[in-house]
């Protein structure tokens, strides 16, 4: 295999925001932003643009689904003990049996009869989305450890190390997580203003941009210097997909940093 690449990628009106790192270090790495309608379109780009490269795909969408009765996924809980303050931003994923219901009524009629709970629209409203990775994770059990869930919210706080002051929609929100992605990325700004001009906002969201570049950091730092796990022990579901989330920890890179230049 030649470089690796990285790959954050975020769910937007259009499909999939997704930005690519290519390389390790800021010195030799490369970037591009592209939208793609299914996640299969994006392997595809991947096998057309970086055939040599070894990925890494982190991605805002829960992977893995508990089947009726199991409660709630441990990496949402876990999530929600870690953010605290954003806890908010990780909401109960449906099981497996209402994820693939036909309309919202039956998906929270499904979920209630099952785990005693019925769903959010917020969660109703990306369904499709679940439903676009759960099925190619099923059918692609090779891209399985190429692919991991990440909760955007969690790596923005690990990079700045205390939770975001401000919620991501508002002004300030998109400023204080710009800021905090410029400070571990020289080409923050950059980047960033590239998808702005390059896409209408009917397509993509302004936070979209900061959701997808801080997974694809994440990827990065990751790669490198090693993952920290959501839970620690991953659960497995009914199609054998791992539910587990994955963030770095600053202190990590930071202690690997000083112990590389004594």
């Amino acid at each position: 295999m030649g470089k690796k690449v990285f790959v954050g990628v975020d769910g937007c009106r259009a499909g999939w925001f997704s930005v690519f790192l290519e390389g390790e270090n800021e010195s030799d790495c490369s970037w591009k932003v592209e939208i793609f309608p299914e996640f299969s379109c994006l392997v595809d780009f991947l096998k057309n643009n970086y055939e040599q490269a070894n990925p890494l795909i982190l991605i805002d969408i829960p992977i893995g689904l508990k089947t009726g009765g199991g409660g709630e996924r441990l990496s949402d809980l876990g999530a929600r003990s870690i953010l605290k303050a954003r806890k908010s931003s990780i909401f109960p994923v449906p099981c497996r049996e209402a994820i693939y219901a036909k309309t919202y009524k039956e998906a929270c009629e499904v979920n209630e009869r099952l785990t005693g709970k019925r769903i959010s629209k917020q969660a109703w409203n990306i369904v499709p989305k679940i439903q676009d990775v759960d099925g190619f994770l099923i059918e692609n059990e090779n891209f399985r450890e190429k692919v991991r869930e990440v909760g955007p919210e969690i790596c923005f706080q690990a990079f700045a190390g205390f939770p975001m002051k401000y919620p991501k929609k508002k002004d300030e929100g998109f400023l204080e997580r710009k800021g905090v992605l410029g400070k571990v990325c020289p080409f923050a700004d950059e980047l960033v203003e590239f998808a702005l001009s390059k896409y209408r906002r009917k397509d993509l969201l302004k936070d979209d941009i900061l959701d997808a570049l801080s997974a694809a950091l994440t990827a990065q730092m990751g790669g490198i210097y090693g993952f920290t796990y959501v839970p620690k022990e991953h659960e497995i579901d009914s199609k054998g997909l791992k539910i587990q989330m994955v963030y770095c920890e600053c202190e990590k890179v930071r202690s690997r940093e000083k112990q590389s230049e004594l």
